[in-house]
């Protein structure tokens, strides 16, 4: 066993603890104590408790300590070797990453790790491991999520005009309106809720793969939505089908929770049973249409998506009623968090100026 190794004499242990006292770095502090217990006469390896450390690291310390000083006790942090990609190879490469893949070329719909370094060995003669890989997409600002469903008929420019024009839309639909009224925002849509349902991600132990019920059968129900976000609010109905007569239902339920006295603007996409004449649309309601194939305008798609994914995935329904009773369950608990009906329905582009 190596003699203990002799400390430097130009600190004392009250001027130590001192120092440790004042340090903004606990570990700094600790370390300050050891050593300081040292200098009083305890033994290292009793010493080395105090600042949860056993003897031998203790030792580490000392050396820094008698090369630095009390700085040396501080921990420097190594950012790892350079970058072996030049910046200008970094932007190609997030570049492409960006881009996509093309089946055609590149043989797969999406990048993976071991296709990126595939690409970087080929581009850059640069050999990277798989799992480095994946630090280096962090590194470049990218992150491994879901995607968005987006219809390929979808035209972006007719949705950024449809934002853009909101305002002027808005007043040519409310222009018969007494001065001053108040105008709430209302989004609508329906979701399918049924025993086929979905399964949603958990958190698991690496390694392990968890299984949730997933039920075969074909019953389901259809739970009609609309929310008022800037009153935390909502009114919804679960329905046996999707239909103009379970609209017009839907309809006079959203009319009874408009508050008294405001008219209510209804926000939704161009499903049969929406547009149809047949309709009779309540005095206090006016619909505004979205453009065709635009989901992302309606938060009420958002609002489902919350449900599934906190109250209604992974889960077995054993009758129709069961399902009914889920559904009802899910928007009670909805209705019951104000706070998150706002904060999932604001639209920058649409609420703005709500009184006529």
């Amino acid at each position: 066993m190596g003699s203990a190794v002799r400390l430097r004499t130009d600190y004392s242990a009250t001027e130590l603890r001192r120092l440790a006292r004042g340090s903004k770095d606990v570990r700094q502090s600790s370390r300050l104590l050891s050593i300081a217990a040292v200098l009083d006469g305890m033994s290292r390896a009793d010493a080395g408790r105090i600042g949860g450390m056993d003897r031998q690291t203790l030792r580490d310390w000392v050396h820094r300590f008698n090369a630095a000083g009390p700085d040396g006790l501080v921990d420097h942090w190594s950012s790892g070797p350079p970058c072996r990609l030049s910046p200008q190879q970094n932007a190609e490469l997030a570049a492409i990453v960006e881009r996509g893949s093309d089946r055609a070329v590149d043989g797969v719909v999406r990048w993976r790790r071991i296709d990126l370094k595939r690409i970087i060995k080929e581009r850059f003669g640069i050999d990277y491991d798989t799992r480095y890989v994946g630090k280096l997409l962090h590194k470049l600002g990218f992150s491994h999520m879901s995607a968005r469903p987006h219809h390929p008929a979808q035209d972006a420019h007719i949705i950024e005009a449809f934002k853009k024009n909101w305002q002027r839309t808005l007043k040519a639909h409310l222009c018969n309106l007494p001065p001053r009224t108040k105008v709430e925002l209302w989004f609508q849509d329906e979701a399918r809720i049924g025993q086929k349902n979905g399964i949603t991600r958990q958190w698991a132990r690496r390694g392990t793969r968890p299984r949730q019920p997933a039920d075969q059968r074909y019953k389901s129900a259809y739970l009609f939505g609309a929310i008022c976000p800037a009153r935390g609010t909502g009114a919804a109905l679960a329905l046996p089908f999707a239909d103009t007569e379970a609209m017009q239902l839907h309809i006079d339920e959203i009319s009874r929770h408009v508050e008294k006295g405001a008219h209510a603007v209804l926000i939704m996409d161009r499903a049969g049973w929406h547009t149809t004449a047949n309709l009779n649309m309540p005095r206090n309601i006016t619909p505004i249409f979205l453009p065709p194939r635009a989901p992302e305008l309606n938060p009420v798609e958002n609002v489902w998506q919350y449900m599934r994914q906190n109250w209604l995935s992974n889960r077995v329904f054993d009758s129709y009623d069961a399902i009914i009773d889920a559904a009802c369950d899910a928007w009670h608990k909805l209705l019951a968090a104000p706070e998150t009906i706002t904060s999932i329905g604001m639209r920058e582009w649409a609420h703005v100026g709500q009184t006529q």
